[in-house]
């Protein structure tokens, strides 16, 4: 299977300012900008789009593609009372054993990366016995990266090492055995 993985554009929230499953709008001056730079790395035969449900990814879904749909799994990584706050502001105390090990530790009433990954997982299984079309996902850095790490089985704590920018598009072909995966570009 054909995939295109597609990070939202930028968020219109300040930076410094921790917003995984917060719902926040695009930046509306540079939308359609970074619209049209998404949709010159696509294909035009795409017939299936899935998308987060968070506003970031399902407006710019909407915009690319007229068949769409949502699934709660390709949500970012939900960082519990971390939400909304400054990561400045975050207590040290709380922030330090997450940044030790993000992969396992999750934010207080948030989930851990693993936790993240897990969900994703199932998703990019679903998608993989019931679709053999190319298709594209409108989603986040973190699923993406999770997706990466699952595609070319990479430990997750490397998965950040991976830069996925603003309308970063990831292209791969997915074999339904995982034996022949391969990462054609990330741009």
């Amino acid at each position: 299977m054909e995939i295109y993985l597609i990070r939202h554009t930028t968020p219109s929230i300040a930076k410094g300012i921790c917003y995984g499953q917060t719902d926040v709008w695009v930046e509306p001056t540079l939308f359609d900008k970074e619209r049209k730079l998404v949709q010159k790395k696509l294909p035009s035969d795409i017939q299936y789009g899935y998308s987060s449900p968070l506003r970031r990814c399902t407006e710019l879904a909407t915009k690319l593609f007229d068949n769409i749909q949502v699934d709660a799994r390709l949500m970012e990584l939900n960082f519990g009372n971390w939400e909304q706050q400054a990561w400045n502001n975050i207590a040290p105390s709380e922030l330090k054993p997450w940044m030790e090990d993000f992969v396992q530790v999750a934010p207080p009433n948030g989930e851990s990366y693993r936790e993240l990954h897990q969900r994703t997982n199932a998703f990019w299984e679903d998608l993989l016995e019931h679709n053999d079309s190319p298709v594209a996902v409108v989603t986040h850095a973190g699923v993406i990266r999770s997706f990466l790490s699952w595609m070319l089985e990479l430990p997750l704590s490397n998965s950040f090492r991976i830069d996925i920018a603003y309308g970063g598009v990831v292209h791969a072909l997915i074999a339904k055995d995982k034996h022949y995966n391969k990462l054609i570009r990330i741009g």
